[in-house]
């Protein structure tokens, strides 16, 4: 049964999708990834061992364009290892304050292994979606590097070989950290207004300063990321005088007056 509405004109209609997708990751697509390059490598790399890293970076599809990244071990010692950017890459994709990244990963077995999700942008601006090293078989390490925060996150769901829902949102007064749909951290400082970087994942391997290097026995790891797309929320209706509202999707920790 239609019920009227009293008083006033219809209200305007109004989007249904309240974020938009506006990077979904083809990990083979040239245009959205570079293989093998990062500038937060030192001189773009191939090797960064003042962070502790074994890696030499190798743009082989093999080691990460399927969305599982892979390193091997090298006879000089270190590891070749894959690294996926945006940086530099004909899209040029850049992650903004607001959006929010979505991704399921497999966590690797294999002790030294050190896989994340993470931006970079001119030095700096790196907030980790998750780092993750199974000789702390249980646990996440969520950071912020722009405001110097961060969290040591235990669960019972995170084990070598699992399979992890992962979602940061990147507010402008707190980034918040979801793990498998709970909240997991909010730091409360968030990345400002214009912050903007570029993506990065991929597979490093310790050099055993912070973790263990990996065992003689050891030769090869990998992790895998099924899907990664990053959501931007979107105008949903008109305000008194023509300026649009915008349908904040971020949890009330991150909401921005």
């Amino acid at each position: 049964m239609d019920e009227s509405i009293p008083g006033g004109p219809l209200p305007a209609p109004r989007r249904s999708n309240v974020s938009d997708i506006v990077f979904t990751a083809d990990f083979g697509s040239e245009a959205q990834w570079v293989a093998g390059r990062s500038w937060a490598y030192p001189d773009g790399g191939p090797v960064n061992p003042g962070d502790d890293k074994l890696d030499y970076l190798v743009p082989d599809a093999e080691y990460s364009r399927s969305g599982v990244f892979r390193a091997t071990r090298r006879p000089d010692g270190r590891w070749n290892t894959g690294l996926l950017t945006t940086e530099g890459s004909r899209e040029e994709f850049v992650v903004r304050s607001g959006d929010v990244l979505e991704a399921r990963v497999r966590l690797p077995h294999e002790v030294g292994a050190w896989p994340a999700i993470w931006t970079w942008r001119d030095g700096d601006q790196e907030i980790d979606v998750f780092e993750y090293h199974p000789d702390h078989p249980d646990l996440l390490e969520l950071s912020n590097h722009v405001r110097d925060t961060h969290r040591y996150v235990r669960d019972s769901a995170v084990r070598p070989g699992a399979w992890v829902d992962l979602r940061t949102e990147f507010g402008r007064r707190s980034v918040v950290w979801w793990l498998n749909g709970r909240e997991v951290f909010a730091d409360g400082r968030g990345v400002g207004r214009s912050w903007h970087a570029c993506l990065i994942v991929n597979l490093s391997v310790c050099a055993g300063r912070y973790h263990p290097p990996p065992p003689p026995g050891t030769d090869e790891m990998s992790f895998e990321v099924a899907s990664l797309v990053v959501r931007r929320p979107s105008v949903t209706g008109p305000l008194p005088g023509g300026a649009a509202t915008v349908r904040d999707t971020r949890s009330s920790g991150a909401a921005e007056a």
